[in-house]
């Protein structure tokens, strides 16, 4: 089984005040927090090996989580000092820690019933998950069409947060602050991106009206 890593290193800024105190990863949702969500789920679905970076409050997440093996999975940490490195920079600088084959990386603030079960690893440099677009996202970030990704044409979908990459996408970039979204159209333009469109439950847990919502949800499915 491949690793996964949690992208948990953000600051949060469309949750404060909360996040002035608590990082976003450790936000509960229906009595669990967000990242620990994660790893039942990465547990049940056979992932073992997780890489988590750090940065604002990081060391909250250590303490809570620790080397997960209350959580039956073994965590490494990434720490990227007082300041964030975007999300493809982050993962740059936990490439020793990711090692030569392909991982899987999923945000620690969404909430997704995927099974993250992927039956043929990736052959591309990329492989996305991509969702319905929400009411605050209503243009998507990608063209979906024949399991490709796409940077335009009709069919925006969502970016799920949840996405296969090869290590080699990323060996040309330099440790430093890098957004993903350049990362991946540069790749797109070469036809190295693989997609999928998932219909299932997804919430992107980005401002506090977000969360109510997936908590709401999910408290309808225990009840219902």
């Amino acid at each position: 089984m491949m690793k996964c890593m949690l992208l948990s290193a953000g600051l949060g800024k469309r949750m404060r005040p909360l996040t002035h105190q608590i990082p976003k990863p450790l936000i509960e949702l229906a009595g669990k927090s967000l990242i620990e969500h994660h790893l039942t789920r990465l547990k049940s679905a056979g992932y073992r090996e997780i890489v988590i970076n750090l940065s604002h409050l990081g060391d909250m997440i250590q303490r809570k989580l620790g080397d997960g093996g209350h959580y039956g999975v073994h965590i490494e940490y990434s720490n990227e000092g007082e300041h964030p490195l975007g999300t493809a920079g982050g993962i740059v600088h936990a490439l020793p820690l990711l090692g030569d084959k392909p991982f899987l990386v999923i945000s620690s603030d969404i909430w997704c019933d995927h099974p993250l079960f992927f039956p043929d690893l990736v052959h591309d440099m990329a492989h996305l998950v991509l969702v319905d677009n929400p009411a605050h996202h209503p243009n998507g970030d990608f063209s979906y069409e024949s399991r490709k990704a796409s940077s335009s044409g009709g069919n925006f979908l969502t970016f799920s947060g949840i996405g296969i990459f090869k290590p080699e996408l990323f060996k040309k970039h330099a440790v430093e602050q890098t957004a993903l979204a350049p990362v991946l159209h540069s790749a797109i333009t070469r036809e190295k991106v693989s997609a999928e469109h998932y219909a299932g439950t997804w919430f992107d847990i980005g401002t506090p009206e977000r969360l109510r919502e997936a908590e709401q949800h999910l408290q309808n499915q225990n009840t219902g």
